[in-house]
């Protein structure tokens, strides 16, 4: 039987390990926005990042964005049957702007990206590769995080705006095509919701879930170990991490919401 004490020690060290590793993040993040002052030396990495992030990612947002604009339409239509039915085209355009796009988008970028990153470096890692780049004199996180955290916050923000287009516009198909409602009505359902402030507020997430999901993607993978199978859990641990941080960050954000508006 675990005795008191042990359980407490057991709480102790893991408070301890995760206390380090928030102060090693706050070390990473640091050397990540120092870098950031000299753009001659990731600038094209940046580029060539922000292909392989954005570009290859573009058609699942879309098919997921798709598929989320036509859920929201045909909930809102089924539960609002009391209510004029343009309120079915506000419901979308809210749903979409606020929460919807954004996060779904991160959540699928988390999982094809952040993994993918975080694979990426972790074999680096345990290679030896990362040591031997400081070998040679050269920056680690200016070769290989900066470029990918700068992809990250600048590709998220097309790609959420897609997501927002296409959640809209398959809003629209299902209304017409499955609810008893015209395209004029959806049109007035849209028109009539204020949605400048929610634009604003989508795009502060999108820069934000970004720069998320890079930077713990490299975070992760700049702390793996035990070879090949390590390199497995990194991927996996990744995913988790990245979740875990949207959702406390989608959270945070919420306010701004009502400050923008």
């Amino acid at each position: 039987m675990t005795s008191p004490s042990s359980s407490v020690r057991a709480i102790g060290r893991k408070g301890i390990h995760v206390t380090r590793q928030f102060g090693s993040a706050g070390v990473m993040a640091c050397a990540t926005a120092s870098a950031l002052r000299r753009p001659n030396e990731w600038r094209r990495e940046a580029f060539v990042q922000a292909k392989a992030i954005g570009i290859d990612s573009l058609p699942l947002v879309l098919f997921v964005g798709a598929l989320s604009g036509s859920i929201l339409a045909q909930q809102a239509g089924y539960q609002f049957t009391d209510l004029p039915m343009w309120i079915v085209g506000q419901a979308v355009v809210a749903g979409m702007l606020t929460e919807l796009a954004p996060l779904l988008s991160a959540i699928i970028m988390a999982g094809r990206v952040g993994a993918g990153i975080g694979a990426e470096l972790g074999t680096m890692k345990v290679t030896d590769q990362i040591d031997a780049l400081r070998t040679l004199g050269r920056d680690p996180i200016i070769e290989l995080v900066v470029p990918r955290v700068v992809a990250g916050a600048i590709v998220m923000v097309p790609i959420v705006i897609f997501a927002n287009i296409i959640g809209v516009l398959s809003g629209w198909f299902t209304s017409i095509a499955l609810l008893p409602m015209t395209t004029a009505e959806y049109v007035r359902g849209v028109q009539s919701y204020n949605y400048e402030p929610a634009v604003i507020f989508t795009l502060i997430k999108a820069v934000c879930f970004g720069i998320t999901i890079t930077f713990t993607g490299c975070f992760v993978g700049f702390h793996a170990e035990g070879g090949a199978a390590g390199v497995g859990r990194t991927a996996r641990n990744t995913v988790v991490a990245i979740i875990v941080a949207l959702m406390v960050l989608d959270v945070v954000l919420a306010p701004i919401y009502k400050a923008v508006s």
